[in-house]
């Protein structure tokens, strides 16, 4: 479902919608949210965007950084851990990047000013929902642990993306996991990824087919700078999501950049 805001109002009713769970009386809502800067782009991987036969790329890439990241990784016995890493620190994988956190996610819809001319995105999606739709294994797996997200604990007896695309049946399957704490960027994003059993199939494909467990939150790029400056208000900017040097320097050059720049976004 796609839905148009038009006032910051609108979008934390739209964002916090159905959050209310009545069997736990608390506001604790099942979604993963991707903000995105202009509401065109797809939720294409970055393996996808590398190129044309990145399926036969994949395991190659995944091989190599193993290899070559053998004595900068601490925790060696899990594939998942790999994986996570590798996405982390930019190997190009089939995982997508998405956040717990709505308001880390309008932080990706309104970081670049040079996008202010487009309409930004955030997609919403209901985890639980999709969980419903793994393979038993895996959902006797979350139900013996009570939980409604997998970790790359849980995923360890899954050796490598071949087994795990072994599970599916006739349709490809979507989940979403919990990276380890590898550093602050992770912990402050409040990140997690998702994963489809086909590195052919893009996520805004899968949903599609799928409507039932996501939204389309469309936001007017006019609303923009409004979002912006309340969000450096409650202190949810570069400086704190992504901590250190680089992300101190990325949160200044926004916050000076000139209004005459401004204004040509």
């Amino acid at each position: 479902m796609e839905t148009r805001i038009s006032s910051w109002n609108e979008l934390q009713d739209s964002l916090y919608e159905n959050a209310w769970i009545d069997e736990i009386q608390r506001f604790r809502p099942p979604f993963a949210f991707r903000g995105l800067s202009c509401a065109d782009f797809t939720l294409a991987t970055s393996l996808m965007r590398l190129t044309d036969n990145h399926a036969q790329l994949e395991g190659h890439l995944v091989r190599n950084f193993k290899k070559y990241a053998h004595r900068d990784v601490v925790d060696q016995g899990s594939f998942w851990y790999w994986l996570s890493v590798a996405q982390h620190h930019g190997l190009p994988t089939r995982l997508l990047d998405w956040t717990f956190s709505p308001y880390v996610a309008l932080h990706f819809v309104t970081d670049n000013p040079l996008l202010y001319d487009c309409d930004g995105a955030v997609w919403c999606v209901d985890y639980k929902k999709v969980h419903e739709q793994v393979p038993e294994a895996l959902r006797s797996l979350l139900a013996k642990e009570g939980a409604d997200v997998f970790t790359v604990e849980m995923l360890k007896d899954i050796p490598s993306l071949s087994e795990f695309d072994g599970l599916a049946g006739a349709e490809d399957f979507a989940l979403f996991f919990e990276p380890p704490s590898i550093d602050d960027r992770i912990v402050n994003q409040f990140a997690l990824f998702s994963v489809i059993s086909n590195p052919l199939t893009g996520m805004d494909g899968w949903l599609r087919n799928h409507p039932d467990v996501y939204r389309k939150i469309i936001i007017p790029y006019e609303l923009k700078w409004e979002i912006r400056d309340k969000l450096d208000q409650a202190n949810v900017n570069e400086r704190v999501l992504f901590p250190g040097l680089d992300g101190l320097s990325r949160w200044l050059k926004r916050q000076y950049l000139p209004i005459r720049e401004k204004m040509k976004s």
